[in-house]
This record gives structure tokens, sequence and C-alpha cells, in this order.
């Protein structure tokens, strides 16, 4: 891994770390907000129209994902400027979604199994 970080045990720290960082992410709606900041910075109106939320909704999720180091704000004159915390954040969102995929097309494959062959027939 980068960073000089090597796999092995994780110290009672790191796991903590690690589990704020995954609880950041337990909310689909902050999820939502990472993916539309992975494709570019966002103001909180530009967010809460993407996601059909309320303004002060959006405000709460983004205070969660600032307090864990998962985004950003540059204040634009009367505005803030929302943006990934790094690039590590979209690779642990890519990571996740792309988890999720997997998990879905191993159950695809095992009901597809299960109801006769590949194919579908028995």
């Amino acid at each position: 891994m980068s960073d000089g970080h090597v796999r092995g045990r994780v110290s009672a720290e790191m796991a903590e770390s690690v589990a704020d960082a995954m609880f950041a992410l337990s909310a689909p709606s902050r999820v939502r907000i990472l993916s539309l900041l992975r494709e570019r910075p966002h103001t909180v109106s530009e967010l809460t129209e993407a996601i059909a939320m309320e303004q002060s909704a959006v405000s709460h999720q983004l205070r969660i994902l600032r307090e864990h180091r998962l985004v950003i704000a540059e204040r634009r004159g009367r505005q803030r400027l929302y943006a990934l915390y790094d690039e590590h954040v979209g690779a642990l969102l890519d990571e996740a979604i792309g988890h999720v995929d997997h998990l879905a097309a191993a159950g695809r494959r095992r009901r597809t199994s299960a109801a006769g062959g590949e194919d579908g027939s028995r």
C-alpha cells in the first residue's frame, strides 16, 4: 500500500480510525454526496438540488463528512464549495461500490445456478 503503510495486524488506534471512516459511509445520503463530490466540487445548494434533500439535512451530512475528514470546504464569497478531502476518499468510495457490485453479481450467479444452471434451464 502507499504512504508507507504495510499490511498486517491493525492497532487498536488504527481500527478506531477505520471504524470512524466507515461510519461516515454508513448513511446512503453521505455516499450520494461523496459520489457527487468525486465528480467535482459542489456548493450546498447544488448538492441539495442534486439529491433532493432539505438544505439543513445536507449541511448536517456535510458536517459529519468534514468531522471525519472525508470532505473539505473552501469559502467562495458567501458560499462554501465542498470537495473530497483527497484522492483516498475517492478510492475508498470506489472500493466500497466495487465490493457491493461484486456481492450483487455473486448473488445473481447463485440465483441463476439454483434455478437450474447458467442458462436458466433445468
